[in-house]
């Protein structure tokens, strides 16, 4: 293979003493090919992803970031951005262009008194818990701790108290960004409201953002944990969720799943956070408790932030990784059956089949106060493939697919974005329905020449 080198998008060279020029100015680290690090910053948590940048810019601050836009922008070079590296499609590489690399730029900064946080581009939801839980608060953020902030809440983010208090981007009061132009803006809904109604849910289309400013909630413990039951009980438990879920108080957000246990036990398990008064918790957890009864029952008071990390082992770094989901109006005892039935087709034990119901807050905002689309109450049916052999990536992708495909008639025609491996031009269309032509005409007016292409891309609108 060639060796690795910086190419505009058209495949021209960039000359050394162009790149040199570039170092002088930057704060941070500029990595190269030829530096000893560079596979390491180039590796991000899913493995099927093999890229290979030009340059790697790890940015210090805002004045990084706008020096390599401005880089990239001079040398017509394709543009990659990586908050905390989590999207599965990886979109934070690319090969022979650049990286405009945030994960230096991690700092969380609380306001107890007006309960607000401000979280730099780079971080995490592991950093922002951290930060939050000191002053008994915390941020509607999504699942897994090590998962990126900006990347989550550009596209729309859900976790554990999704049902209560809303999507992440629901909870976002102002964005800081750095324009394709190199501009810093803020986007809020007195300043650019255009571009804030388009950065909650829109993606990273618009530009860099370096720093988010949400509200936080006075959430310190909750009341959660994993129930389990064997797989031969699976029609049973994911009919009781079912059931279930349609009469329980927003406060509680639960997740079913087709999984396989760490000692190699094919099962169905049911996630549950309650984010309200404890006793009233175990109240209403009660019947999903005594349900089967399950063969293990790990509900319990806990941390917050412990429950951001209770699925952490599930998705470790360094395995392959293929996802797709669809949204389904309702869990019908059909759609039920199709999971059921893919779900005993996986042939890993790290993958899994989940069942997402979001009913609730997220509902309560129209379709057309933010970019993010899927607002009906619905099931999120997630296919997650995940295996450690390169050689047996071939069929854990069919069978994503396959499941994927079957589902399409039951589909609502919109899908989680943040949850694809590759979607198609058609199914991001489709994702964002009637808010599509708006948020074209935002990425015309922000970024005409699709600078920021490396995304669940938008067209430029025609004039």
């Amino acid at each position: 293979m060639a060796a690795t080198e910086l190419q505009n998008r058209s495949g021209v060279r960039i000359g050394t003493d162009l790149i040199d020029e570039f170092a002088v100015g930057l704060a941070g680290r500029l990595i190269r090919p030829a530096d000893a690090d560079y596979d390491e910053a180039r590796r991000i948590w899913n493995a099927a992803i093999d890229r290979h940048p030009g340059l790697v810019s790890r940015c210090l601050g805002v004045a990084d970031v706008i020096h390599a836009v401005k880089f990239a922008a001079r040398n017509d070079l394709l543009v990659a951005v990586r908050g905390g590296g989590h999207n599965v499609a990886g979109r934070a590489l690319c090969d022979n262009g650049i990286v405009v690399d945030l994960s230096a730029m991690r700092g969380v900064l609380v306001e107890p008194k007006t309960r607000t946080v401000r979280v730099q581009g780079g971080a995490t939801l592991g950093d922002l818990d951290r930060e939050t839980h000191l002053h008994g608060l915390a941020v509607p953020v999504g699942v897994v701790s090590k998962t990126g902030v900006a990347g989550l809440t550009l596209g729309g983010g859900v976790g554990w108290l999704v049902r209560k208090h809303g999507l992440s981007c629901d909870n976002v009061i102002s964005f800081e960004l750095v324009t394709a132009e190199g501009r810093l803006l803020t986007a809020s809904a007195e300043e650019h409201p255009d571009l804030f109604w388009a950065l909650r849910g829109g993606g990273g289309n618009f530009g860099i953002v370096t720093c988010f400013t949400f509200r936080a909630q006075q959430i310190s413990s909750v009341f959660g944990g994993l129930i389990v039951h064997g797989r031969n009980k699976a029609r049973e438990v994911l009919r009781f969720y079912r059931d279930f879920m349609a009469t329980a108080p927003e406060e509680l957000t639960a997740y079913a799943a087709m999984l396989t246990t760490p000692d190699g036990m094919p099962a169905v398990g049911i996630v549950a956070c309650w984010c309200g008064d404890m006793e009233e918790g175990a109240r209403v957890l009660a019947p999903l408790r005594a349900f089967g009864p399950p063969l293990l029952d790990a509900i319990q008071p806990m941390p917050y932030p412990s429950m951001q990390k209770l699925l952490d082992g599930a998705f470790p770094d360094g395995t392959h990784n293929y996802w797709k989901a669809s949204f389904v109006p309702q869990l019908t005892d059909t759609v039920i059956d199709l999971l059921v039935e893919h779900g005993n087709r996986m042939e890993s034990p790290l993958s899994a089949c989940l069942v997402e119901f979001y009913g609730g807050a997220p509902g309560r905002v129209s379709r057309a106060d933010s970019a993010f689309a899927q607002r009906n109450a619905e099931y999120n049916i997630g296919m997650t493939a995940q295996w450690t052999d390169p050689a047996e990536s071939e069929r854990h992708i069919a069978w994503v697919r396959a499941m994927y495909d079957a589902f399409e008639p039951h589909s609502s025609g919109m899908h989680l974005l943040n949850f694809q491996s590759e979607p198609a031009e058609d199914v991001i269309r489709a994702s964002f329905g009637d808010n599509y032509s708006r948020l074209a005409e935002v990425k015309r007016k922000y970024d005409p020449m699709n600078f920021f292409s490396l995304n669940q891309n938008i067209s430029a609108a025609a004039h």
